[in-house]
């Protein structure tokens, strides 16, 4: 099988993530996306929500397509939120399968990658879903200490720049703004009955 790990903290998951995901199934030829919340990715801050809260939300946004899947690998006592150290263990789950992740340009580019060579070795491919203005050019200068073979293994896919982020649904939320169909009808209920991102957070 053709398997694409889709990585993040999904704090919250959005309308963006979806169809990133969908798209690059269908253009792909993947038969299955798996969503992989971290407990505490190291490219980032902390995430606002629980991981209970997320990975439910997860299920409610994912529940309707039976070719996205959710996996809490990445959320139990052995992460560490470094994709070189997720990696081997996600190849100890699916070792026949041919294993591709997905991750935006933005945070390729913008973020410092540790063991990114480790990655590439593990994968079959690495798919950048274009986000902000990340070009070929952007991308060669974050590689350019790869090797060619590995950098090889890294594409950029032409598809629809997608503006919507975790961060402007917080921010949204924290404003007292409406977040409805920046994310999925369920989650936005989940969201509002409790109370997430709103600084009365009831705890989880």
């Amino acid at each position: 099988m053709k398997i694409a790990l889709f990585g993040g903290s999904f704090d919250p998951v959005h309308n963006a993530h979806l169809f990133i995901a969908e798209a690059l199934r269908i253009s792909e030829g993947l038969d299955s996306v798996i969503f992989l919340p971290t407990r505490a990715g190291q490219h980032r801050h902390a995430p606002r929500a629980s991981v209970e809260d997320r990975a439910t939300m997860l299920r409610l946004a994912i529940a309707a397509n039976p070719a996205f899947v959710l996996d809490l690998t990445d959320t139990d006592a052995e992460s560490t939120g470094f994709t070189a150290d997720l990696l081997p263990r996600m190849r100890v789950k699916y070792p026949k399968d041919e294993l591709y992740f997905i991750v935006g340009g933005d945070s390729l580019v913008h973020s410092k990658w540790d063991r990114l060579d480790e990655i590439l070795a593990l994968l079959d491919g690495f798919i950048v879903a274009p986000r902000g203005e990340v070009t070929n050019t952007h991308l060669d200068a974050a590689l350019s200490d790869v090797i060619a073979d590995l950098r090889a293994k890294v594409r950029l896919i032409e598809m629809p720049r997608v503006s919507a982020s975790a961060t402007l649904v917080r921010e949204r939320i924290e404003a007292g703004e409406s977040v409805r169909y920046l994310v999925p009808e369920p989650v936005w209920r989940y969201i509002i009955e409790h109370r997430l991102y709103t600084g009365s957070m009831v705890p989880r």
